[in-house]
């Protein structure tokens, strides 16, 4: 907690100070530690400006108050022109979902937690898709299939909304069959989110495709749009589908041995 008495007894120009440096990372030291040391509480110590790289002075007082209070951010800055400078400036750097060079303002490049930064709101979203580790949106419908199909094959390997084949997610996908289902409602077919969302989404069903031809993996789209609310007895023709799909390959493995 910064003490306020103290503050009401700062000069104006230490109060500039504490502005440029709440946003401040790592000050630029010109001095050993033994100079800081041996300086009292009002000399000036030389620090270098990230921006312009110019040296310029601060007391060793307000150094201190300044590493005690952890007044922390992006670097280190003569003037409040060089702290605004240094923050608008543009660098370049590849968008983490489809490898595009990006440029982008300073200010913005450093608020990334992860590291990771994109192009656009579609490739953030495709991105954190493709990575996120907890979590997953699945509806009642695939829940009931995963309960039904593993009653069903006991002894198939059938994984559910993995990610490993084509690194974009499959709702159902056997193995040993090279084959996959998608199970998409009606946000598949209708901008019941606008337009755009809607291009998106149809858009990533396009590369899905694309991705489970380029691995030998067939898919298998249902359309499941006309599910408005879950019932077991209006999923049952759903799992019926992808019973049949199924049965249908095993009988021609039977027919191959």
């Amino acid at each position: 907690m910064v003490n306020v008495k103290f503050l009401f007894r700062i000069l104006p120009f230490q109060l500039f100070i504490i502005f440029i440096y709440r946003n401040i990372c790592n000050m630029i030291k010109l001095f050993t530690e033994k100079e800081f040391e041996d300086a009292r509480g009002i000399d000036k110590l030389p620090l270098k400006c990230e921006h312009c790289g110019k040296t310029f002075y601060v007391q060793k007082k307000m150094i201190t108050f300044i590493e005690k209070h952890k007044l922390n951010g992006r670097g280190s800055f003569c003037s409040k022109s060089c702290c605004y400078k240094n923050q608008e400036k543009h660098i370049e750097c590849t968008c983490s979902n489809c490898s595009k060079i990006i440029k982008m303002k300073y200010s913005e490049y450093i608020k990334s937690k992860s590291g990771n930064h994109f192009c656009s709101k579609s490739c953030a979203v495709s991105y954190n898709n493709k990575h996120k580790t907890y979590g997953t949106r699945r509806s009642k419908l695939e829940s009931y299939l995963e309960k039904k199909l593993s009653k069903l094959y006991p002894n198939l390997e059938i994984k559910y909304n993995s990610k490993e084949e084509i690194n974009s997610e499959l709702d159902i996908f056997i193995p040993k069959y090279r084959l996959a289902f998608e199970l998409n409602g009606i946000f598949h077919y209708e901008p019941i989110f606008g337009n755009h969302k809607l291009e998106q989404t149809q858009n990533n069903d396009k590369n899905k495709f694309q991705l489970c031809q380029e691995n030998k993996i067939s898919l298998c789209v249902i359309d499941t749009s006309s599910l408005k609310y879950f019932k077991e007895q209006n999923a049952e023709k759903y799992l019926d589908i992808i019973k049949n799909i199924i049965n249908e390959a095993l009988c021609e493995q039977d027919s191959n041995l």
